[in-house]
């Protein structure tokens, strides 16, 4: 597999010229554990670890390589595999607050050209989730496309489409049935020769499903969904690139039980352009649309030309997003006044020095 196919273009081959050297060679990161990661390449299928000094100079979680990184590597001496130095800069990536209570960002994917958000046509249904995975979307450069599978267990498939398209901001929407035979011969015209793409969603939508009959074989383990609430098992569990015949690839992620925003408010307004378009004719700028004279927000709503529902999940995102850039914010003053300490400390110690040397 030459790298061509995995997806190296100009982009990446600007980046790794400035810095590449006899011994290094790009590869692309197809795997990621515990342990070790897996890499494509030139060179081949590689088991791959980072250097040392890679550790030593790495902040944050977020500057590890993930899978669909592009990253400069060299052969161990011994051979047979290889040592990752450094991660080249991503054109797009996928991220999430990291669970919990802390403000750091985790990166899940990288380099990819098109994301599937795939949603189950059973219990699964949710258009607010679709609005919440679009929201993030939209802030990491990466195409959309809804894909909504199951049209076997969907009676109301009419209505369905109707209502995920009202809410999708002109983002494609195919709908499927990963188990018949040919339901994804429409979906594969998304993927082509060295494109990469993602499928994302909860357990249980039809991800791996949906690979295997991109394969046509039962490569991808797939699991029930759980009795009574159409919810599925984990059944993926790491995150894996995968070649398709005929050319592209994509990532298989496992269902994700949590999805915390990591993204700006521009991003809100991609997914609730309708709500942006009533506001611009606001009487003020700065209207919060609640108890503001000539709030045309808040006038949609009453003539039913804005549905409440999806009001309140933007106002719900809109609080989460401020307070997410609040605690960004908290946190950079803080990363700032340690700094301001350590260089006193230092200018401090070095005045020691030379009353010392006098």
């Amino acid at each position: 597999m030459k790298i061509k196919e995995l997806g190296w273009n100009d982009f990446f081959n600007k980046s790794f010229s400035e810095i590449e050297t006899k011994e290094t060679f790009p590869a692309r990161v197809a795997e990621v554990h515990k342990d070790h990661y897996v890499l494509f390449s030139d060179e081949g299928e590689l088991r791959a670890e980072v250097s040392g000094k890679f550790r030593y100079n790495a902040i944050t979680a977020s500057d590890y390589p993930v899978v669909g990184d592009w990253v400069i590597s060299r052969m161990k001496p011994e051979g047979g595999a290889a040592i990752i130095e450094g991660v080249l800069p991503r054109n797009s990536k996928f991220s999430r607050k990291v669970a919990g209570t802390k403000t750091d960002e985790q990166v899940l994917i990288a380099n990819i050209d098109i994301v599937f958000l795939v949603t189950g046509l059973d219990n699964d249904y949710s258009l607010r989730r679709i609005e919440r995975y679009l929201t993030i979307v939209w802030d990491s450069n990466v195409k959309p496309v809804i894909v909504l599978n199951k049209t076997d267990l969907c009676p109301e498939l009419k209505e369905r489409i109707a209502e995920v398209k009202a809410i999708s901001s002109g983002v494609p929407i195919h709908a499927l049935s990963a188990l018949k035979p040919g339901g994804v011969k429409g979906f594969r015209k998304y993927i082509k020769k060295g494109c990469t793409t993602a499928l994302l969603g909860s357990s249980g939508v039809g991800k791996s499903t949906i690979i295997n009959s991109l394969l046509g074989e039962e490569r991808q383990k797939v699991g029930p969904v759980k009795e009574g609430d159409d919810t599925g098992r984990h059944i993926t569990s790491y995150r894996e690139l995968i070649f398709l015949p005929g050319g592209g690839m994509i990532i298989d992620n496992p269902g994700m039980r949590e999805l915390q925003m990591w993204t700006g408010e521009d991003s809100l307004d991609e997914t609730f352009n309708d709500i942006k378009e009533f506001a611009y004719n606001c009487k003020f700028k700065d209207c919060k649309h609640m108890e503001e004279p000539g709030c045309a927000v808040k006038e949609a709503l009453e003539k039913g030309e804005l549905e409440e529902k999806r009001f309140q999940v933007y106002l719900k995102l809109k609080k989460e997003l401020n307070y997410l850039a609040t605690r960004k914010e908290i946190k950079s003053r803080n990363k700032r006044g340690i700094f301001k300490k350590q260089i006193a400390k230092w200018q401090k110690q070095v005045k020691t020095i030379k009353r010392n040397y006098k």
